[in-house]
């Protein structure tokens, strides 16, 4: 069982969430709900999990596939329901760069793979989101 424990850090809306290990990081609200943006959005943060959820896929397929990737970025965009609570992901988008001497068809397997198979984030995000995905590589 995974266990995040999360706190108060002030009067508003900020909360650190720390880990069984005891990694930390800080959220907090916009400031129109009450929050000053000392943090992550919670809906921001699941973005970025889902972002560091797919490099891992990625980087471990392309060793691997024994490329070169020498380093990798990820852009990830959501779009989310309007006027309505709970505001739901309808549309999330991951682009991909990744540097290094990398085979244009194995870098695509990897990403398909990750994103329609492997990261937990992702697949639970399609649930209400059209996922996709796209990659340039930079030598």
């Amino acid at each position: 069982m995974i266990t995040i424990e999360l706190s108060r850090v002030n009067e508003g809306c900020a909360m650190e969430a720390v880990n069984e290990s005891g990694q930390k990081i800080l959220l907090d609200g916009s400031p129109a709900d009450g929050g000053q943006d000392l943090g992550m959005r919670p809906m921001q943060t699941l973005l970025a999990a889902m972002g560091a959820c797919s490099a891992i896929d990625v980087i471990s397929i392309l060793r691997k596939q024994r490329e070169e990737l020498k380093d990798i970025k990820i852009t990830v965009t959501g779009e989310r329901q309007k006027e309505v609570t709970p505001s739901l992901y309808t549309e999330v988008h991951a682009h991909y760069k990744l540097y290094g001497k990398i085979d244009p068809l194995k870098a695509k397997k990897a990403i398909d793979l990750s994103v329609g198979k492997y990261c937990s984030v992702a697949k639970t995000l399609e649930k209400t989101a059209t996922v996709t995905s796209s990659f340039e590589i930079i030598s």
